[in-house]
């Protein structure tokens, strides 16, 4: 099949389980965390992604226990009202994240061009 374009690919998804089978991260929290850190705080990323905030809170929540560091500086409300920002380890872990589904996709790619659908 030289040349031509095949009308099969390959899609995966990649995510962190804890050991109860819970979703620690993924695409979802990486949506979460982007949409924090572009609208500043909890509640603005909830309302661009049409969540609620106890949804995105519990999400994060969940992410920050189970990995044992925070992912958000918060600061209180005020006449300003409230914002949080991403720490450190937040922006690496989305790195890493993307990396890892960066690698997972191009492994599968060229498992999946080697002639994963014409066996001989």
């Amino acid at each position: 099949m030289a040349g031509k374009t095949r009308k099969v690919s390959v899609k995966s998804k990649v995510w962190l389980e804890d050991r109860q089978g819970r979703i620690i991260f993924g695409l979802g929290r990486m949506r979460i965390l982007n949409a924090i850190q572009k609208c500043g705080s909890l509640n603005a990323a909830a309302k661009d992604l049409k969540m609620s905030y106890r949804a995105v809170w519990g999400k994060i929540k969940v992410t920050e226990e189970a990995l044992g560091k925070p992912l958000l500086v918060k600061s209180q409300g005020g006449s300003a009202g409230g914002g949080s920002t991403l720490t450190p380890y937040a922006h690496t872990l989305m790195e890493r994240y993307l990396a890892l589904s960066r690698i997972i996709d191009n492994q599968a790619d060229d498992l999946f061009e080697s002639g994963f659908l014409d066996p001989q």
